[in-house]
């Protein structure tokens, strides 16, 4: 289990977007990265691949290591690391800063369905 996942809404500490918040699009364990939205935004080249496809000069999101991510605590809206508790047998992600439980938006689609 992961301190950041998919969806958790984390801001920028470090580089040319720091202080910038979005979403996580996505991660790429491995390497030890992650997708923010809106955040570390490159321009591209692109050449058009199929007859009907767009070329031209395209703007998208860069990977952005772990390291320089925090998730942000709803209740103040500033940054804050996360810990791991257990309850009821579960691991869950809580936050240090004001001791409430991590909640996802993915985890409540899950729950729903």
């Amino acid at each position: 289990m992961k301190k950041i996942k998919k969806n958790d809404l984390v801001q920028i500490l470090t580089g040319k977007d720091a202080g910038k918040s979005g979403r996580i699009l996505a991660i790429f364990p491995s390497e030890n990265k992650c997708i923010v939205e809106g955040t570390n935004r490159v321009k591209r080249h692109q050449k058009a691949r199929q007859a009907g496809a767009p070329s031209g000069i395209i703007e998208k999101s860069m990977k952005v290591h772990i390291s320089n991510v925090m998730l942000i605590d709803p209740k103040d809206g500033k940054p804050s690391r996360v810990r791991f508790s257990t309850e009821s047998g579960k691991k869950v992600r809580v936050f240090t800063r004001s001791k409430a439980k991590v909640e996802t938006a993915d985890a409540g689609a899950k729950a729903a369905s």
